[in-house]
């Protein structure tokens, strides 16, 4: 059966974006954004495999093209697909379907893209069946603690950058109780470290 991951860039302190200067902690806006949190996608000189533009370090391409190889198929949440623009109608990954789970109608939805309102259950089965062999890739911290409170969850990648940002929107959200993980990979490059756990069950 093909597994269940997230990876997400973040800081060492746990956020996917800083704060605005005037204290808002919402995601995409402006300096808030903490750009320096995904610069090791492009300061690199090996270009991904998979993803054009993106420039990494020897070490970085390898992680992140190994991981993106494994995608059949992604699920994200209604509040990342808004702050990425629906991607163009099209999804994050070159070649998967992508899944958007919301709870309220989403006109904007293109017909390359699928919407589920029946809960991360439901968008996870819908994304296996057309993942086939391959894995299905998790976007956007509500998304995963959902699944993780599902026990859905195999795998967590986080590429940690040595930065504290202090504050701004944390990538994991509040679970009901301790979810143990287990390291089963760390690959240092520049400007990140790449960590790579299993969800112990």
């Amino acid at each position: 059966m093909s597994k269940v991951f997230s990876a997400h860039a973040v800081s060492v302190d746990g956020y996917v974006s800083g704060r605005t200067p005037d204290g808002d902690k919402e995601f995409g806006r402006g300096l808030g954004d903490a750009p320096m949190l995904f610069d090791w996608y492009f300061d690199g000189d090996t270009p991904s495999r998979l993803f054009d533009g993106f420039k990494l370090s020897e070490p970085s391409a390898r992680v992140f093209d190994t991981a993106a190889a494994r995608v059949g198929a992604t699920v994200a949440g209604r509040t990342t697909y808004e702050h990425s623009s629906h991607w163009g109608g099209g999804g994050p990954h070159p070649t998967a379907p992508l899944f958007v789970l919301s709870h309220r109608p989403a006109p904007e939805i293109s017909e390359k893209q699928t919407l589920v309102t029946t809960g991360i259950e439901d968008a996870i089965a819908q994304a296996r069946a057309v993942a086939g062999d391959k894995d299905v890739a998790l976007m956007g911290g509500g998304v995963l603690t959902s699944a993780l409170e599902a026990g859905l969850v195999d795998e967590v990648i986080l590429h940690q950058v040595p930065v504290l940002l202090g504050g701004g929107r944390p990538f994991f959200q509040d679970l009901p109780e301790h979810v143990r993980l287990r390291l089963i990979e760390a690959v240092p490059a520049p400007g990140v470290t790449h960590l790579r756990y299993e969800v112990a069950r």
